[in-house]
């Protein structure tokens, strides 16, 4: 496939582990012994999804963390269908940044699809006294903002995979981009046919 159908943007503050939740689904792997290093603007990565018998490609950007790359950030979220807002189960300051970069989609991309995530999870299984953000206070908030809401742990690989697949299927739900994505196969499929023709004469 040439082009990305569903473009999806990690979002969040440092440290929360956005890279990881995109390492573990693309590549199925956790590089936890290595040092932590920045994002820097954003990285990308794609990957094939599957959804009601349908294969469309999914478009990720990973984005800088820090609060100096905010206005960055912005360019990459643009026109997304779907953002992954992260906060870390044992730091409540990350949820409060949560928060805010929920009220920078709902202002700039209101179509954007928003799924909240715990990242983490496995710090809790030695000692659940870890956990800072209440999950009831988490729940209502996004029960509020009608997002979906779920824990992971990308070291686990503890629903990652099942995030994706939840944005997937969400995304053929709608008729629209499921049009969108047959239109895709079908020029993919004559472009194929075009260059075998060139290839063969």
């Amino acid at each position: 496939m040439s082009r990305v159908d569903l473009k999806v943007v990690l979002l969040g503050s440092e440290y929360v582990g956005k890279t990881s939740i995109l390492e573990r689904f693309v590549y199925d792997r956790f590089r936890g012994n290595i040092p932590y290093q920045n994002t820097i603007g954003a990285a990308f990565a794609a990957k094939e999804a599957d959804s009601n018998g349908k294969k469309f490609m999914m478009g990720i950007w990973d984005t800088a963390g820090s609060e100096r790359y905010e206005a960055m950030s912005r360019i990459y979220y643009r026109g997304a269908k779907a953002a992954i807002v992260c906060y870390d189960v044992t730091d409540r300051p990350s949820w409060d940044r949560a928060k805010f970069w929920i009220t920078e989609l709902r202002r700039y991309e209101e179509e954007c699809k928003i799924y909240l995530v715990g990242t983490k999870l496995d710090l809790l299984l030695d000692d659940s006294k870890q956990r800072a953000v209440d999950l009831d206070l988490v729940t209502r908030y996004s029960d509020g903002i009608q997002a979906q809401f779920i824990e992971t742990s990308s070291k686990t690989g503890e629903n990652v995979v099942e995030l994706f697949q939840t944005i997937a299927d969400d995304y053929m739900r709608n008729p629209e981009n499921v049009r969108q994505v047959e239109e895709t196969v079908m020029l993919n499929a004559r472009d194929k046919r075009g260059s075998c023709c060139l290839l063969s004469s």
